[in-house]
């Protein structure tokens, strides 16, 4: 791989995306530049793609630029990631995922797909100590991320403090704490917090919400995962929002 190509994989101002269905949502919202387009050679004249002009490549030099082998053959250089602000998020409408330290670039990226097809405003995470959005976090949410708000915040805590008001409660989920997410009043366009898988909601995350609720289980395993959870959750805190 030549220099310029090494430089524009590491450098600051470009970002890869990798996969049939995150290029293809990526092509589809249309809020990132493609800058570049390379694949095998065989899908080169596949009709959605033709209009990028992709450059054939080989399959291990698609692996080396995407840094996986699960490129599906399909990679794109693109601006990078443009985050919302908070505000952009709260303004949009729909439920409000925020997420209290979930480090895992799968989870974030599952939990964006599970965001999007409920009909949340956006999605709001730590600008530290938490994943952002990667070429893998975009690969898991299946293009989700493309299309979804996504904002950072300095402070979880603060973020969901702030974003209550009389119309707008927030709501920490806590397993085996609150009450039964089945029977609260969630209202228009809740807050709805969960924390990182095995550590929960921190104590300050917690004190900021409204109230708690739980998913009741009958299995022997002490919770779900955590895209599964937000699936439960957004799913009924949106449910008179979904056609």
């Amino acid at each position: 791989m030549s220099r310029s190509r090494r430089a524009r994989r590491a450098g600051p101002e470009e970002d890869v995306v990798y996969g049939r269905n995150p290029v293809r949502e990526l092509l589809a919202a249309g809020r990132r530049r493609v800058r570049e387009a390379w694949c095998l050679p065989e899908l080169a004249r596949e009709p959605w793609l033709s209009p990028l002009d992709p450059r054939p490549r080989g399959r291990a030099e698609l692996g080396r630029a995407a840094g996986t082998s699960d490129h599906q053959g399909v990679i794109v250089f693109c601006d990078p990631y443009p985050y919302a602000s908070a505000a952009d998020v709260l303004a949009a409408g729909g439920p409000v995922v925020v997420l209290d330290g979930a480090q895992d670039p799968r989870n974030l990226g599952a939990v964006a797909r599970v965001a999007d097809a409920a009909g949340a405003g956006g999605l709001v995470i730590a600008s530290r100590g938490a994943a952002g959005v990667t070429p893998a976090v975009s690969k898991a949410s299946a293009g989700a991320v493309e299309h979804l708000l996504v904002a950072r915040v300095p402070s979880v805590a603060s973020f969901v403090h702030d974003a209550r008001r009389p119309d707008r409660l927030a709501f920490g989920a806590n397993a085996g704490d609150g009450e039964d997410y089945r029977a609260v009043d969630w209202g228009a366009d809740p807050v709805v917090v969960l924390g990182a898988e095995g550590a929960g909601l921190r104590p300050r995350v917690r004190a900021a919400c409204d109230a708690l609720v739980h998913i009741p289980m009958a299995g022997r395993v002490e919770s779900l995962n955590l895209a599964v959870a937000t699936a439960l959750l957004l799913f009924e805190a949106n449910r008179g929002g979904i056609a």
